[in-house]
């Protein structure tokens, strides 16, 4: 009670008193019916191929093909705690703009994974490159395999790029319509 005997209301609820988050994607498996949702999907298939090829070539140039794993590694984490926020519908529980979170996401793994497609094209295009080794025997930095699998990482790493490229026109369309 107050001063003059009127009852003093209680204090508002925090929790109520946020705005809502701001997402034009629909929240749920609804996600995995849209064409976003269906490039993330094919974002985390084709970055964990890269991430396998990568990885059975033995990595024969490790400060190259570091760098592409590390990048296909990381983002398949991410593509997949992306989409699983989705999938649970916890985009509608956070106070976000997630349309901006969507495009900035993308625009950095599309950064990320177009210098990690470079690096496996150039660490690919070495292998005819003879070294020697310190008894002086010369041999191919890649045999024949390891160039094969290279080769494909490479055609991979450049769907996976083509991949974010299309979610990040996607999300740019929907931060700024």
């Amino acid at each position: 009670m107050s001063a003059g005997g009127a009852p003093v209301p209680p204090p508002p609820n925090p929790a109520v008193s946020f705005p809502a988050p701001r997402i034009t994607l629909p929240a749920g498996p609804d996600i995995l019916r849209t064409y976003s949702g269906a490039f993330v999907c094919l974002e985390i298939i084709f970055g964990g191929l890269v991430w396998i090829l990568v990885a059975s070539s033995n990595v024969p140039l490790p400060l190259l093909q570091g760098w592409v794993m590390f990048v296909s590694v990381t983002a398949f984490v991410f593509s997949l705690l992306f989409l699983g926020v989705f999938l649970s519908g916890m985009v509608t529980q956070i106070d976000a703009n997630w349309n901006f979170l969507d495009f900035a996401y993308h625009f950095t793994v599309f950064l990320f994974y177009f210098g990690a497609f470079l690096l496996e094209a150039a660490a690919t295009s070495l292998h005819n490159l003879h070294v020697c080794n310190a008894t002086s025997v010369e041999h191919e930095l890649l045999n024949e395999n390891q160039y094969n699998i290279n080769v494909a990482a490479t055609i991979f790493a450049f769907v996976t790029t083509a991949c974010y490229g299309c979610s990040l026109g996607l999300a740019f369309r929907r931060w700024r319509p």
